[in-house]
Order: C-alpha cells, then structure tokens, then sequence
C-alpha cells in the first residue's frame, strides 16, 4: 500500500466547473416559479448537492414550500408531484447544462498538478448520467477530465450517502478510504466524504454554499466578502469538513499537509 493520499473526488458545478453553481439553481428557480411558487436563492441552494429529486423534496418540505403550495394548489404536495416536477427540472437543465461547463479559474491546472504527484481524480455528483453526457464533452473541451465520474443512478443513492465515493474508490483501485479526499461546495459533499471515511475539504471561491456569482464576488467590498466567507467556512467545519481553503488552487498545499499528517 502506497502512503499518503491516493485519490480526489471533486463534486461537479460548483466545485470544479459552473461557478457559483448557476445552472441547477436557475433552473429549480425557473421550474418553481411556472407553479406559481418563489423561493429565495439561499433556500435553493441550503439542500444543492443532493440528488436532484431529494432536492426538489427538500424545497417542497419547507416551510415556505409547503405554505405556498397549499395556498396555490388547495392540497399538499405528493410524490407524484415531485415526480412532474422532477421531469421538467431534468428537461431544463439538459436544454442548458452544457452552457454552464466551463472550469472554475485555476481547476485545470489543479488538476495537472495532482496528476503529476500520481493522484487520481474521481468525481461524484448531484447530475445524473444523462445530464453527464451533455457536460463532460463541454468540459473536456475546456481541458478538464476526471478518471472517473458517478452518478446517483449508478449507485441508486446520492449525498450524503458514501456510495458514490466508494464507486469511485473501486473503478480507479484505491482503498483505504483514508487515503481518498472529498472536494466540493455544499453541506452535502462534506457529509459524503466523512460518511465514506474520507477527509472532506470545503471550497470557498467559487462555490454554491458561498452562493456568489463571479460577478457578485468581484464586486463585493472586501470587509462584506471576508464575513462572508467566514460565515461559509463555519457552515463547512459544522458539517464535518477536515479543512477549508480559499481557492482550488490551494488544494495541493492542503495535501501535502495531509500526506504530513499521515
């Protein structure tokens, strides 16, 4: 067995491509917004990383959800609603998916970095394989590729569940799971790398629990921008993360001190 860490797992938008996580956002706005219901982004965004129709459970199963849907529609929602709901999600997202692939500013030569030192890169993400088809082309184009990436209906459970990492740890060989590290930008990704008994790093530039565009996060005032980001980083440390970086392009360091530790 080879020390030291072994393996990435990145999540998809959010993480290492779509900054801000713009695309699945937008189209759960748009998809609730045609039912006559509103939700604010940062009610979105709460359960983003999650497999798309847990996701549209989630928001219904809030209190605001729940209000609005009973006020619009007499009664509460059901199953077959979430299923409805969850067709018009996917039709969206696949008609735009593709135009929200671009790499996150600094992920591609991240990612060259670790292959160099021998790491494998995995990912997992909320998408399923369908909408997959539709991004990976459009990312790889942009000089991104993972060796692997696992969808939730490759495994039949998404986030929190582990199962996906460990999909992951089995297509590309590598176990312990203390030698995988999770990567990503939401509660969720954290809770799936320490379920698996990975270590867990929590992204901020970039990511959906910051909830910025790159606009927004260009624009903001310093002072606002740095509370910000402490809010974000104590969201992550509650959620399990082993540590939290500013950037993608802090991860190798962030490796070598857990190689250090190890």
């Amino acid at each position: 067995m080879e020390k030291g860490i072994q393996m990435v797992v990145f999540d998809w938008a959010g993480t290492t491509v779509d900054y801000g996580s713009s695309a699945p956002a937008e189209v759960f706005a748009r998809i609730f917004r045609s039912e006559g219901i509103h939700f604010t982004r940062n009610e979105i965004n709460g359960p983003m990383g999650m497999e798309k129709k847990a996701h549209i459970r989630a928001l219904l199963s809030l209190e605001t959800g729940s209000k609005q849907w009973e006020e619009i529609h007499g009664t509460k929602w059901t199953e077959e609603d979430v299923e409805r709901l969850y067709e018009k999600f996917e039709e969206e997202l696949f008609r735009v998916v593709a135009e929200y692939s671009t790499p996150i500013p600094g992920v591609v030569e991240t990612v060259n970095e670790l292959r160099r030192q021998g790491i494998k890169i995995g990912s997992t993400t909320g998408y399923n394989a369908q909408m997959m088809k539709q991004v990976l082309p459009k990312a790889l184009q942009e000089g991104y590729q993972a060796d692997c990436v696992v969808t939730p209906d490759v495994t039949g459970m998404g986030r929190p569940t582990p199962f996906m990492l460990f999909e992951c740890m089995r297509q590309l060989k590598v176990y312990p799971a203390n030698r995988v590290v999770k990567v990503g930008d939401t509660v969720v990704d954290m809770q799936e790398g320490k379920n698996a008994g990975a270590c867990s790093i929590g992204i901020l530039t970039g990511s959906n629990l910051l909830g910025l565009t790159q606009e927004e996060y260009e624009a903001m005032e310093p002072e606002e921008l740095k509370r910000r980001k402490m809010e974000t980083k104590k969201k992550y440390l509650e959620a399990g993360a082993d540590m939290v970086i500013d950037s993608i392009t802090e991860l190798p360091a962030a490796i070598a001190k857990l190689n250090q530790r190890m």
